[in-house]
């Protein structure tokens, strides 16, 4: 017997959990951000329910905040969770360059030139898209899921600090010619050098976004 297969919607709950989390991770909800229940029910026209229900999720996840007073916030960034978070990342991503690059793994270029036009765009959920799909690129190519699935927890919060990290206009070009070194190490089965450009692509990551996380914090404490 022959079954039409069903098209399932996304959960309303969580389409309004990701349309969220993409505006922190963008920008265009800057930490410290106030957030009400009927200005965001208004904006994404639903019922204040879902937007309950994706603020609850968002605070269970450390992204949204009590607010002094009343209400909720967009959490501040915080510098030692973004170094810990780096750390562990700069691990797994160079642990699936290695493997990918013993494979000698042939991962297709486009997805460079997809990342530079990107940054051409000058769109801030553009860039961020193309550099996660790279990463998510390596940890298929190193052929062991649990690399993915690790990672995978933390995405959320990886997704913001890498918007963070994209928003300074400086810090765009340079990262996707750090990506086509670590894609030319895997494809020559470099491994040790695969590893090397990957953490320290990593790493380079978290001091520049905690170092930018400190002259912002000095800048507020001079005003």
């Amino acid at each position: 017997m022959a079954l039409t297969q069903l098209q399932v919607a996304p959960d309303l709950v969580e389409q309004v959990y990701t349309s969220l989390l993409n505006a922190i991770s963008v920008g265009e909800m800057a930490p410290g951000a106030r957030l009400t229940q009927e200005e965001l029910a208004e904006q994404l026209a639903v019922s204040r329910q879902p937007v309950l229900q994706a603020l609850g999720l968002l605070k269970r996840d450390g992204l949204v905040v009590d607010a002094p007073g009343r209400g909720l916030m967009v959490a501040p960034l915080d510098a030692t969770l973004i170094a810990q978070l780096y750390e562990v990342r700069s691990v797994l991503d160079g642990l699936a360059a290695r493997q990918a690059a013993l494979a000698k793994v042939q991962i297709d270029r486009n997805i460079i030139v997809r990342g530079r036009k990107a940054v051409e765009s000058e769109k801030i959920g553009a860039m961020l898209d193309a550099d996660i799909a790279f990463h998510q690129a390596i940890y298929a190519a190193s052929r062991n899921p649990l690399i993915a699935e690790s990672a995978g927890r933390h995405w959320r919060h990886i997704r913001r600090a890498s918007g963070a990290m994209l928003q300074a206009a400086g810090a765009r070009a340079p990262i996707w010619d750090e990506h086509e070194a670590i894609l030319q190490a895997v494809a020559r089965g470099d491994a040790a050098r695969a590893e090397r450009l990957a953490r320290g692509h990593c790493e380079a990551a978290s001091i520049n976004l905690c170092s930018q996380l400190s002259l912002h914090a000095s800048a507020q404490a001079g005003s």
